[in-house]
């Protein structure tokens, strides 16, 4: 591929927006140049599950032509293509979810998120790989194999928004939605050097097959901040298939102040992960750029214990089962074993265990709110280790970290606790890269609610680092 090519992959959305408007570039122009990196990488990573390149191109020629009138009549994404996560729910078209249940399922309506970004102009040109059910921080299922991260094709993108993380980071789309119940957005953010935001509990409406559901985001995965803000100011606010969406909408402004004089807690690893010297090493250095800019970084002791992961894991298995444990007659020979493993442990649960687990969260925020209280905002790992290899075993009894065994299923992924605390909103930022190219990711997590000081934050951090000006997959 031609290098100005290549450029045109990696532009952000603000910036082929500006572009378009300009027309120093056409809506076609950036679709194909996407179109032949996607034909050029995608073999390596296995991050598509469909396309619809020449329905895309139509779209594409029609915003081209809206870009050459002066009427002014310009929606906020439009011709910015999107990616959208294999999983969510699109009218009309085959939504598998990862597994071979659903192989040629096609649902009825859209997800409300999704819905909103292509109403606002969004082109979905592809569909991202999800693991079953999106259950895992590693992306792959028994219908579409591995998924390979683009930094380093031996290790994972991340999951389960992992076909997403690979495709902005391998520069196949400019934009890209996720899910997030327990770091599905952050972990591939994380692994792939993108940024991820997952937004307060009802600030983004949710789909309805997960009604009410509170530890589940959908959420922007983006190449900058001010593209995660392009993408939350379309895809938020009340929506009546979600009884619990926020009825006030907030917009945020597309650049922020800086964070001379503001308080950050750091927790190296919130009181119980084992965290990998090379993550250790990029926080602190990511600590020291937030003293550089004016910051007081004072590290914390956050009180959180492997209950947190107890918790978690009940609440995940239990929602689960109640979605998808009805499938397990027929269907469970065809599964991911895993995945049926977490089901049958899901239908044992008792309404009065996972009563329990509100009880433990709330014992969790007593932890956390007095660190908020007294600081802006908290910094910790996104993941414990930058990666894992592409085709783990989440059943390994084996997994180690410093020499420490740990849970190989969620043992290296510090967002959950986010999801249990889920109106905590929280973006993964680049920090770095480790030994052997895959990139790490430190987690902003706000006071509930308070979106702007994260997306401050992390627009501070960014300008400071510019993760995306200075290296790309060679791939």
């Amino acid at each position: 591929m031609a290098s100005a090519d290549l450029e045109l992959c990696y532009l952000t959305a603000t910036e082929a927006l500006e572009r378009f408007k300009a027309r120093t570039l056409s809506p076609v122009e950036l679709l194909d140049a996407q179109i032949a990196r996607t034909q050029e990488v995608n073999p390596k990573l296995n991050a598509i599950t469909y396309d619809y390149f020449d329905r895309a191109r139509e779209q594409a020629q029609k915003a081209e032509a809206k870009y050459a009138k002066t009427d002014g009549r310009l929606r906020a994404l439009e011709g910015v293509t999107v990616g959208i996560k294999d999983f969510h729910p699109v009218k009309g078209e085959i939504t598998t979810m990862g597994s071979k249940i659903f192989e040629d399922f096609r649902p009825d309506y859209s997800a409300a998120t999704v819905d909103r970004l292509l109403r606002a102009g969004g082109i979905m040109h592809l569909r991202t790989t999800t693991p079953e059910f999106a259950y895992s921080g590693n992306t792959h299922s028994p219908l579409w194999g591995v998924t390979h991260n683009p930094w380093n094709l031996d290790y994972t993108p991340g999951g389960s928004s992992g076909g997403a993380g690979a495709a902005v980071a391998g520069g196949m789309t400019t934009l890209a939605d996720g899910t997030d119940g327990g770091g599905s957005i952050r972990i591939p953010s994380s692994a792939c050097g993108i940024f991820g935001y997952k937004p307060p509990f009802g600030r983004n409406p949710l789909d309805r097959d997960h009604p009410l559901e509170t530890i589940l985001h959908y959420g922007p995965m983006v190449r900058s901040v001010a593209d995660a803000a392009l993408m939350q100011n379309v895809m938020s606010g009340p929506h009546p298939d979600d009884l619990c969406s926020l009825p006030n909408k907030i917009r945020l402004p597309m650049t922020y102040d800086d964070i001379r004089g503001w308080k950050v807690a750091f927790s190296m690893n919130l009181g119980y992960f084992e965290v990998d010297p090379e993550v250790q090493t990029n926080m602190r250095h990511a600590a020291d750029v937030l003293r550089d800019l004016g910051c007081e970084v004072d590290e914390v002791d956050v009180g959180f214990n492997w209950g947190v992961q107890d918790c978690w894991m009940t609440w995940w298995e239990g929602l689960f089962a109640g979605i998808a444990g009805h499938l397990l007659p027929r269907w469970q020979y065809e599964m991911d074993p895993f995945v049926v493993r977490l089901l049958e442990k899901g239908m044992t649960h008792s309404a009065a265990r996972l009563y329990q687990c509100q009880v433990f969260r709330g014992w969790m925020w007593e932890q956390l709110q007095p660190i908020l209280k007294r600081y802006n905002f908290l910094i910790c790992p996104t993941l414990a280790v930058p990666s894992v290899k592409a085709d783990q075993n989440d059943a390994d009894p084996n997994f180690q970290i410093n020499g420490v065994r740990v849970m190989a299923y969620v043992g290296w992924i510090c967002t959950n606790p986010f999801n249990l605390l889920s109106q905590c909103p929280v973006m993964s930022v680049p920090t770095g890269f480790s030994s052997f190219g895959v990139p790490t990711g430190m987690q902003v997590v706000g006071r509930p609610y308070d979106d702007h000081s994260v997306f401050r934050a992390a627009a501070a951090f960014e300008g400071a680092t510019q993760p995306w000006q200075s290296k790309r997959p060679a791939i």
